[in-house]
Formats: C-alpha cells, structure tokens, sequence
C-alpha cells in the first residue's frame, strides 16, 4: 500500500464516498442501453483539446472521446477510485513482471489490441500517437497547465519544450515540423505496441502521471491544426466510447456511439446511453435543479445542488455529497499587478488581507457545514503533506476586520482598490459579494466583474500579460487535486512552482519563492513518500508565510439525479459521475 499522510489514511479507511443518498449508485438489474442523457449547465470548457484540458468539466468530457494509458475507476467508494489502473496499456509496469528497470527509472509500457481511433475507416492506437501526445503537451499555442510535472520529470522534456518555446503559435506547420524534427528523449516507441519512458529520478507517483488525461494518445489529424484552436474543436477525433458529433462553442455538445471502439479493449468504461447532450448558457443554479427535478434534464453539468435546495433532498435517494478533498475555493492575490503602486507585491498587505475573510459566512452560502469545512492550508485535508495548521486565526471562522486594518495601515499601503472577476455560475457570485463585504470592513475597496464569456481561467487569469496589466488583483479559483493517493506534487506544484508560470500556468498569481521552489525539488527527489510528504508540508507553511493565496474551504459536492438515471459512479478528480457508466430506465 502506498504510504499516505495521516489525513489521507484517514479518509481512505473512513469515507464511504457519499452522503445523503440511498440508492444513489447503481440500481440492481442489467444495465439498459439506449435513450439521451441530457445535462445542463453554465459555461463551456476553456480547452477541449486533450492536451489542454485544466478543469474537472474537461476531466469528465476528455475521459469519453480520448484514452490514457493508465486511468482510475469511478466508484461511491473513495478508496477505489485511487489506485492507477491499466487503460490503453496492457497492465501496470512493475520490477517483478520487468516493466520497470531496477533503478525505477525505466518504465516499459505495452498497449492493448482493439483499441482504434474512430477515422475512415478506422485504425489503431498505436505508441506514436502517445509520443504525439507528449510532444503536443509545451506546444506555443496553448500549453499544458500539467507541463511541469513532466519537464522535471520526464528525461529531455525540458530542452525540448524551450525549443518547442521558440516556434511560431500561429502556425501549425511550423508546430507540426517541429515535433516531428526534434524527440524528448525519455519518450520513445519502441514499435507500434511498445512505449518506453525514460526518468531523470526515480518519481514514484510516475504512473499517477501517466493516467492525467491531457496525456492522451494524440492522432496524426491533430498536427493539421492549431493546439486548442477552433478548427482542432471542430476535428476531434475518438479512441473512447464516444465521439463529439456535434459542437457549438459555448452553447452545446451532443455526443454518440464510436463505431471503433470496443468494450473488449476498455477496462474502464462502458457505453450504455446512446448519446449524451450538454446544453450550456443556463447560469442559474435553481433553474438548472428545477430542470432536473421535473425530468427535462439528467445531470448539472457545472452546478452543484443548489444551497436552498439541500435541506429538503436530504432524504432524497438521488442527491448525494460526494468527497472531493479540494481547495475550493481560495482566494489568490496577483502577485505581478502594478496596481495600487504594487502593493499586492508586498508581502506584509497580503498577510493583513488574510485576516479579512469570513468563512462562517461562505460555508452558509455553499451549504453548511456537512458541505464544507474551514481552510487555512494549500494542501487541503487527505491529501499528502497536510497538517492542521492556522497561521492566521480569526474568531469563529468570521474574519478580523480590526485586526486587518491594523497590520494594512502599518504597511503605510491604505486606500486599496482590487480589481475581483469572479466566474457566475454556481454561487461564485455569492461567494465574490462576500469577500467583497469583508474587503470593505478592512478598508479595502473592490472593483467587482462578472465573467459572463466563460473566459475566467484560460482569458482572465492564465494569461500572465493580462496579471501584468493589472486587468485583475484577486480572484477566488478553485483546486482539485490531479489525482489522490501519494499527490503531494499535484497541489504545490502546479499552483506554486515559479518556474512553470507562463500561459496557462496554473500559478494564477506569479508566486515565486526560490525557497519553496526547491523545497518542491526536494520533494520529487526525496528517498520515500514520507519524506517527499514532509518536504510539501513545508513547502505549505511557507507559502502560507507569504501568504500567497487565503485558503478558504475543503469543499465537498453535491450531486443530483433524475428519477430514471442509474449506474451513478464517481470520480472525485471531475467531480461528477461517470458518464460512460450511466444508463436510463426509460
């Protein structure tokens, strides 16, 4: 078993997956196939592009259309759905059965028969595809927000990706000529079935690495066009059970059956509804329950239940709160903002602003207490690395305004005015009013803007020219860990690691600390688990030193159903059920 920090073992030997549900996962009897599984919600995803995905929508969408080697298995049982499963792979590399060198850094992965892209006519997956895949991950035009994890991996990656840097973003040819003149050289196609991955240190979360999905096989038609671009959006192409038939950036998707793909070749997945429709534009959270509640739609696609809503579905068989460990959502200051003479630059105004936040008050909004727990750590609770630290105490969870003002105006930086976009769908209105109310006690003013475009991460926040325009000063995302298990790296490092920001970095606010980067260093290079554990708890602590970021809530999810939805399994990295499990009673 993998060593895990105290919190996770806790959550792994404790957590039944839900509560507040009945039947909730599958219902007894033989799946029925056929019918529309019809979900509704807000906001497209900002990256459809495999490569590209960032969000636990995107997770949920890419998981149907674009397979991985490795993959996790939803359930109601959090403990299943941690262990890294075979998916395009034949089985899990390990030192006994020689798939992985003595010295941990080689790892020999075989792909499985029967698993073919849905082109005409169709054709296997084969192990360039995967090599396309990694290749495609620091393309110029909209890179991984995962890339760090495999350029300080992965030997090569980061001479290659620098090239990759220079190559026009403009230009799929150029992109396309590039991968195909230069190799990483830890990633290799050994043959048509065979993969090999080359280490620069043994990493033992490697596997973890390989199930994210923006490494997904990548087909040849890719290189036709620009990474994530519209013409990519309207060309995908399938190795999953389903395939995008239809797409209407920002309003719809409607998915049906891949007529390549075979139940024989997917240990993950089924296929049971014959297609799936997301209709998006409806922000509003009761509008989208009432939707559900009448039968007109299935699932939320990006709403939780709505928090008026929970009292009475408590009894109710298709409700459920799923745990999702997160950081969701916290507040992340712009480090690089010019505005207010740099002030967010400072670290003593950060530190003051800490103690600003009432979380009594966002727990309230987001359904109470069985929904959402206090923060005060970037590494949430059964996660790697946490411990129950506060280095900012207020009383009652309800903030210090007093105390804010205080240490604001020993910092001689008063009169603050903080540009604050906030996304609209859900209760992120709600939640930016509030910290807005709390700002204003500490005598703080904020310039509140909705994101009525769907643009709040990939056009707002990712976008280091626009941080260093000043165009936003906080802004309240949320974090869901990549994976769970041994996933010290999947919170620190892609929020926190200075050296990885850049367009679609994940570390919204420019933090860089030489002192926490190489505490992330030493935790990848760390002998075992619970030193590499230890080495994030540190890193945490210092980061909350800076205060970087004001951590807000452990959040869980709340999930409803229609009456003739069965076969609801979750996945807790896309916060919602598996659609390829999911079947109809009518």
């Amino acid at each position: 078993m993998i060593k895990v920090s105290a919190g996770l073992a806790g959550l792994v030997l404790g957590l039944s997956g839900c509560t507040g549900g009945g039947e909730g996962a599958a219902a007894t009897g033989r799946p029925r196939d056929g019918g529309t599984l019809k979900i509704v919600g807000s906001s497209d995803v900002e990256h459809l592009d495999p490569a590209a995905v960032a969000s636990v929508g995107a997770y949920g969408l890419a998981r149907v259309f674009a397979r991985t080697l490795f993959g996790t298995r939803a359930s109601n049982d959090f403990q299943e759905t941690i262990p890294v499963r075979p998916d395009v792979a034949e089985r899990v590399p390990t030192r006994e059965n020689g798939d992985l060198s003595k010295d941990r850094r080689t790892y020999t992965v075989r792909l499985r028969e029967g698993v073919r892209w849905n082109t005409r006519p169709a054709r296997a997956v084969t192990a360039h595809d995967f090599v396309r895949g990694f290749e495609r991950l620091c393309n110029p035009a909209s890179p991984s927000a995962g890339t760090g994890y495999f350029v300080s991996t992965i030997r090569g990656m980061d001479g290659y990706c620098r090239g990759f840097s220079a190559v026009d973003p403009k230009d799929p040819g150029a992109m396309a000529a590039y991968q195909r003149g230069h190799d990483i050289e830890g990633v290799r196609a050994k043959d048509d079935r065979t993969l090999v991955f080359r280490l620069k240190r043994p990493a033992s979360d490697f596997l973890n690495l390989l199930a994210l999905p923006y490494t997904a096989a990548a087909p040849q038609e890719y290189d036709r066009y620009v990474p994530d671009g519209p013409d990519l959006r309207r060309n995908t192409i399938s190795d999953g059970p389903y395939q995008i038939a239809e797409y209407r950036p920002g309003l719809s998707y409607l998915l049906d059956r891949n007529p390549a793909w075979q139940a024989a070749a997917d240990p993950l997945r089924e296929r049971h509804v014959a297609k799936i429709q997301i209709t998006l534009g409806q922000d509003s959270a009761e509008t989208v329950q009432q939707q559900i509640e009448q039968g007109v739609s299935d699932l939320a696609w990006d709403q939780p239940v709505p928090t008026s809503a929970i009292p009475r579905l408590r009894a109710d068989s298709r409700f459920a709160i799923m745990e999702t460990p997160s950081n969701s959502p916290y507040l992340v200051f712009n480090t690089r903002s010019p505005n207010n003479g740099g002030a967010l630059g400072d670290r003593a105004v950060r530190r003051a602003l800490e103690f600003a936040v009432d979380r009594s008050a966002l727990i309230k909004i987001v359904g109470g207490p069985s929904v959402a727990r206090p923060l005060h750590t970037v590494i949430p609770p059964g996660n790697s690395g946490y411990a129950a630290v506060n280095h900012y105490p207020t009383p009652g969870e309800s903030g210090d305004p007093a105390k804010c003002r205080q240490l604001l105006g020993q910092t001689g930086r008063t009169g603050l005015t903080l540009k604050f976009p906030y996304r609209t769908n859900s209760v992120h209105k709600l939640i930016a009013q509030s910290i807005a109310e709390n700002l204003d006690a500490c005598g703080v003013k904020t310039e509140l803007s909705p994101d009525t475009g769907g643009s709040f991460y990939a056009g707002t926040i990712a976008t280091p020219a626009k941080a260093r325009a000043g165009e936003w000063d906080i802004a309240a995302p949320g974090w869901t860990p990549d994976w769970y298990g041994n996933n010290g790296r999947s919170i620190i490092q892609p929020l926190f690691d200075g050296r990885a920001y850049g367009q679609n970095s994940t570390n919204y606010g420019g933090y860089d600390n030489p002192q926490v980067n190489a505490l992330i260093d030493a935790a990848l290079t760390a002998p075992d688990t619970a030193v590499a554990a230890s080495r994030w708890q540190q890193a945490d602590q210092q980061i909350m030193a800076d205060a970087a970021i004001v951590p807000l809530l452990d959040r869980s999810q709340t999930l409803f159903r229609s009456s003739r939805v069965r076969g609801a399994l979750f996945l807790p990295t896309t916060a919602t059920y598996d659609y390829t499990r999911l079947w109809l009673t009518s």
